[in-house]
Order: C-alpha cells, then sequence, then structure tokens
C-alpha cells in the first residue's frame, strides 16, 4: 500500500469513527505537519507525503475554519515546511489549497473544506491562451507587430531614464521599499511577502499609528500599522531598522516591513519580535519593582541606548532616538529592556547632513529644556544629550515605583503629571521646566538606601538644565552597576511597601 493511500486510509477511519463521511463531518479537520530541518521528508509533484497527521480544528463559534500549507521548490524538489489549521479569512474561502502567486520564495495556500490541504498546488493566476491539438495557430504578421511595439518601447525607455536621474539626484537618506538585512545575520522569515500573517488583537495605539499582536505561522509577532499619512514616520523608522548593525539584545528586533492594500487603502506595517509584558509604563502601572528589577531594566535601557548613540565606523551610524520615554521601551520575559519606535531617529553619517525637523520633536513631557526654547544646533551630541534628558525621568519613574526605600510607594505617575496634567501644552511644559526650572521629587526616604541614594544623584545629573552637564548612557549603565554593588553591600532589600499617594510631587532645580 502506498504512502498516500494509507493517509487517506487513516483520514477514512478517523471521520467513520466519528460518524460521519470524509467531508461532511461537524468539526472541521486539517492535515497537520510541522518540518524538522533534521529530517527530510519525501514529497512528490502533487504535495504528498507521509509523516502527517489529522488534527480537528478549533476556534470561534461564529468564524470559520481554514486548513493551509506551505512548501518551498528548491531545484524542482518540494519541501514541506507546514500544515495545519488556519484562522477565518477571505482569501480561503475555496475548496482546494492551490497557490496563486507568480514566483514565490516560499508558497503559501489555504482552502476551507475539511482536509482539503492533503493536496496543494502551485497554479499562477495568469490566462494563457488556449490552443488546439488539431489546428496550429494562424501566423501573425511580424512586421505590424515590431512597429506597434516601438511607441511602448519609447515610452519605457524615457520611463527607464528619468527612474535613473532620480536615484542620481535624490536626497542622501533614500525611500527604501524592501527590507535589508546584515548579511552575516538570518535573514527575516520569507513568506511575510505572501501575506500569512493574521492581525489579532489591537495591543497599543498611538501618534502614528497602531500596534497589534499578530500571528506569522507558529509565531506571535508585533505589527505596527501606519496609515498612508504617516508615511515619513514608517519610511524612518523602516531606514533605521535596516542599518547595518541594528541587531542588539536591547533593541526591538526587526522582523520586516510590507505595504499592504492600494490608493486610499494603503497601509504600511513593521513587523517585529512581540513582547507579552508591554511597555515600562504599562507594566509600572499594574506593578512595583524590587531593587533587583529596577536595576536590571536600568541596566539593560541604557545599555541599548548606548549601543544606539555609539558611532562603529563601517558598521552602524551614531543614532539618536528623539522620542525616548516608558512608552517606547518594551520589556522581555525577563524583565531585560529593549528600545522600540524610532519614527523620530536621526542618524549622523559622516559628511551627510539630514533636513528633518529639529524643533520641538518628540514628547513634550519628556523634552529637554533646550528643545522647549527651540535653542539647539545641529551637532550630534546635542542630540545626544536631549535623550540623556529624557532618560533622567525614566529613571526617576523606576525610582517613584520601587519599594526598595523605608518609605510608601507611590501609585504610577508621568513626570511632570501633577503640575501639568496628562495632556500637556508646549506653553504649559515651557513655564514648568524652562521658566520654573522644576523638576520631579525625589523623595528623602530614598536618600536612606544606599543604591537608591547613587540613582538620585545619577537622575540629577541626567536632567541638569546645562545640557553639557549631563551623563552619557554608558556612563550612566556603569552607575547602575555601582549602585547595585553598593546597595547590595549595605542595605536589605524588599521592606513593606505601602501604595499610597504623595502631594508634593516637584522642586525646583538648584
Amino acid at each position: 500500500m502506498g504512502q498516500e493511500a494509507r493517509l487517506v486510509l487513516s483520514i477514512l477511519l478517523i471521520s467513520c469513527c466519528s460518524g460521519s463521511i470524509l467531508g461532511r463531518s461537524e468539526s472541521h479537520q486539517c492535515v497537520q505537519y510541522t518540518h524538522n530541518p533534521s529530517s527530510s521528508v519525501p514529497m512528490d509533484a502533487e504535495g504528498r507525503a507521509d509523516g502527517r497527521t489529522v488534527v480537528t480544528c478549533s476556534g470561534e463559534e461564529d468564524k470559520r475554519q481554514h486548513c493551509f500549507s506551505t512548501w518551498k521548490n528548491a531545484s524542482g524538489e518540494v519541501k514541506l515546511i507546514q500544515q495545519g489549521c488556519w484562522l477565518d479569512h477571505p482569501s480561503c474561502y475555496r475548496s482546494e489549497c492551490v497557490e496563486m502567486g507568480e514566483a514565490p520564495e516560499v508558497f503559501f495556500c489555504c482552502c476551507d473544506v475539511s482536509l482539503c490541504n492533503i493536496k496543494f498546488s502551485h497554479q499562477p493566476n495568469v490566462s494563457e491562451p488556449s490552443a488546439t491539438p488539431t489546428s496550429a495557430p494562424p501566423k501573425q504578421p511580424v512586421e505590424p507587430l515590431i512597429f506597434s511595439m516601438v511607441p511602448s518601447l519609447a515610452v519605457s525607455g524615457v520611463v527607464l531614464l528619468s527612474f535613473w536621474m532620480y536615484r542620481r539626484h535624490r536626497r542622501p537618506y533614500p525611500p527604501v521599499l524592501l527590507p535589508t538585512q546584515d548579511p552575516s545575520l538570518m535573514p527575516p522569515s520569507p513568506v511575510l511577502g505572501h501575506r500569512p500573517v493574521q492581525l489579532l488583537e489591537v495591543k497599543a495605539r498611538g501618534r502614528f499609528g497602531c500596534v497589534w499582536k499578530a500571528q506569522l505561522l507558529s509565531e506571535q509577532v508585533a505589527v505596527k500599522v501606519f496609515p498612508i499619512q504617516e508615511r515619513q514616520s514608517w519610511q524612518t523608522e523602516y531606514e533605521i531598522y535596516s542599518l547595518s548593525g541594528m541587531r542588539h539584545e536591547n533593541l526591538l528586533l526587526f522582523i520586516g516591513a510590507e505595504k499592504r492594500g492600494c490608493n486610499a487603502d494603503l497601509e504600511l506595517w513593521l513587523i517585529t519580535a512581540y513582547h507579552d509584558k508591554g511597555s515600562v509604563c504599562d507594566y509600572l502601572k499594574a506593578n512595583v519593582l524590587s531593587w533587583s528589577e529596577l536595576c536590571l531594566i536600568a541596566q539593560t535601557m541604557s545599555r541599548g541606548l548606548a549601543y544606539l548613540h555609539k558611532d562603529v565606523p563601517g558598521h552602524k551610524p551614531s543614532i539618536a532616538h528623539r522620542d525616548f520615554k516608558t512608552k517606547n521601551i518594551l520589556l522581555k520575559s525577563d524583565l531585560t529592556a529593549c528600545i522600540a519606535d524610532f519614527g523620530l531617529a536621526l542618524r549622523f553619517e559622516a559628511g551627510k547632513f539630514s533636513a528633518a525637523n529639529h524643533r520641538h520633536v518628540g514628547t513634550r513631557r519628556y523634552m529637554a529644556p533646550e528643545v522647549l526654547e527651540g535653542a539647539i544646533n545641529f551637532q550630534r551630541d546635542v542630540f545626544l544629550r536631549i535623550d540623556m534628558y529624557a532618560v533622567g525621568l525614566v529613571l526617576w519613574e523606576l525610582a517613584s515605583r520601587c519599594k526598595a526605600a523605608d518609605g510608601p510607594v507611590d501609585e504610577y505617575m508621568l513626570p511632570f503629571e501633577e503640575e501639568v496634567g496628562q495632556h500637556p501644552s508646549l506653553e504649559d511644559m515651557q513655564e514648568v521646566v524652562v521658566f520654573k526650572k522644576l523638576r520631579p521629587t525625589l523623595r528623602e526616604c530614598w536618600q536612606k538606601h544606599a543604591g537608591l541614594a547613587l540613582l538620585c544623584e545619577t537622575i540629577e545629573e541626567l536632567w541638569d538644565h546645562e545640557a553639557e552637564a549631563r551623563l552619557s548612557a554608558g556612563c550612566v549603565e556603569e552607575r547602575v552597576t555601582q549602585m547595585q554593588r553598593q546597595a547590595n553591600a549595605t542595605a536589605p532589600e524588599d521592606l513593606v511597601t505601602v501604595v499610597t499617594m504623595v502631594e508634593g510631587n516637584l522642586k525646583p532645580v538648584t
């Protein structure tokens, strides 16, 4: 008995045991298979293989269930990657599993009949002229055909010449339509270009778009969706992610970029790693921190920013984030931090200058005094010091939710929230930060904890009104390591926590 016959027989037995005939069972079933790189699965041209099983799909009652298959065609040899159940999608409303794309690197098909993915095929959606076996097609005159092609060739030549001239004279930071990758690293999943990404749940909404939790085959990913009106932000963030050397454990992992839809419905996607704990801001709203957790977040956050700021000749330019805040720092499962959201980032390369807007850029609450005043010049160190001012505010937020000190732990508040509320205007922030020179209050009880006392000194140096006096990100990372050792040597941790509101959240900068 052959491999196909054995698989069909097992399917019939399963269907009979459930009291239904194949294809008419109440529960939706699919062939399931996951590729093991260490093993080889024999395939034929019709997409048949052994080593597969039959599973019953489950999901919401009002949603349809589909089956899917993904495979590769390497030099004529079909290699199955994965099969199984797929969520409800209109493109899968067909009875056969057929890939209709021209020549994708990874083939993908889905269908909505039980066990329809047992066979799969590639049928490009191209209409070809039919030919009859009994008679040869009539011969076409050659000369009229040549003359009819001349205008089209001429127009194509003009378009190509115009495009070539455009590429020669375009701005230093050109728009890139396809993701580029560091050749020394593994490329992103090749199936991204063929749309097996399903949006599941909106996790956050921001100024430039919304972030979705999504499914990419068996992996969870995050998809940041930009409307066409925010194309420049998508373009900037995509270019930053595509730079050589942007892979770092404390920078958000970039997977790929896509364009979805067309014309007015066009959406721009950035696909990244997904982290279930969310942003530092979200985490602090619901949790207090131990001293070791505070140090871990602060250390990994400053390490990521130090790498972002660093200029590595021939590998990575120096990059200023320009919107550094707790909402743009994500937490991994082990509470290490990774920096995200590079829509306003600015890179500095020798001999190049960006014409980006430099006045009042970022989130008002985290703007440095010189940004609020509009009194900045266009040098690299100036922008890096602006980031460091925001680091001081982020460290203050971490300290305000830390239970290490012998004192009350406040409910979470944003920097300056007590003074200017949750939606301050530019004038509000100028009044508080520039003219009154106020900063969030450093609690007296923090000074009694050896580590927090050193953290307070670091915070004051970071939000100093004079930009030249601020510490670098690398220096902050060293300080955190130092205060970890100092606190471990002199003070116990995990004292009794009392959650309360404390008034008087601001004090002037001396």
